[in-house]
């Protein structure tokens, strides 16, 4: 992982991509260590070059994992890498991220929406909050954020992008503050990165006299269970989002590398998230 520890087991996605590695591990007999790979190790290796393991499975990879994945193959320990660009010696097990933003952005579009902002996860290791520019955009490793980003401008090619420090309610409620300003132009919908950065920004636009979905849409990414003590000042009962197959994507990353230790061709995998439509999504205030 890429992030703290203690972060890490915050973000639902996480704890549930480990519940399905868990889950195929424990019936096989093998041991679980979670170990940080620190983002200021100038090799980007850390631990991982003595930490006692058979294999590896790389969850979070939002920074170069491939100076790790070179430690390994050193050591000739098994590495499987979820959600991470094509690295020789990591067996994959991908998300469709790139073609299911594609999707809810052209959902949007359908729906009459032209002016579309993105928030976005983090780009790199640095975790900034602000604009996300050509340079920045041009500049960024973070493979989940840039594929999902390349998806919705797709459809929308101008499609102004906003970047957190990471994945959290208050996250995309800061990113919120910024773009529901009362004196700035505001977008009529909103693609959140993240089911809990949705609901970040669902946040702030209440808090700045807007309603959600009259004045403003939005869509979130992960179809995680969300807590409604937000959401009750609401009729919202369901955020409209790409529903991701976390325990799933676990699951079929720990059957490639016991595979592997057991000496037998380890699968690919690759999953497709399913568009849910809640009641956060709805036509632009100009067409109602």
């Amino acid at each position: 992982m890429d992030e703290r520890l203690s972060d890490a087991f915050r973000d639902p996605v996480n704890v549930l991509t480990l519940d399905g590695i868990a889950e195929v591990a424990g019936a096989a007999g093998a041991s679980l260590l979670l170990v940080r790979s620190p983002l200021d190790d100038e090799q980007g290796a850390g631990p991982l070059v003595d930490a006692p393991m058979d294999a590896v499975v790389l969850v979070g990879c939002n920074v170069r994992i491939d100076p790790a994945v070179a430690v390994l193959r050193r050591r000739q320990i098994p590495v499987v890498a979820i959600e991470a660009d094509e690295i020789e010696g990591a067996v994959p097990v991908q998300l469709d991220n790139r073609d299911a933003s594609r999707r809810a952005a052209a959902y949007l579009q359908d729906l009459g929406h032209a002016d579309v902002t993105v928030v976005t996860l983090p780009l790199d290791a640095a975790r900034r909050r602000g604009p996300v520019d050509d340079d920045r955009f041009a500049s960024g490793i973070a493979f989940t954020t840039l594929e999902r980003l390349r998806g919705v401008r797709e459809v929308y090619p101008s499609a102004v992008a906003v970047e957190t420090a990471g994945s959290s309610v208050e996250e995309g409620r800061l990113a919120g503050v910024e773009l529901f300003a009362a004196d700035g132009p505001r977008p009529t919908a909103v693609i959140a990165q993240s089911d809990l950065i949705a609901v970040g920004v669902i946040s702030a636009a209440l808090d700045a006299g807007l309603r959600v979905p009259e004045d403003v849409s939005v869509v979130g990414f992960d179809g995680i269970t969300v807590d409604d003590s937000l959401l009750h000042r609401t009729p919202i009962r369901h955020l409209t989002t790409l529903v991701q197959p976390f325990v799933q994507k676990g699951q079929a990353a720990a059957r490639a590398a016991l595979a592997m230790l057991e000496g037998a061709e380890p699968q690919p995998a690759s999953f497709i998230s399913e568009l849910r439509v809640g009641d956060t999504t709805g036509p632009p205030p100009a067409v109602r």
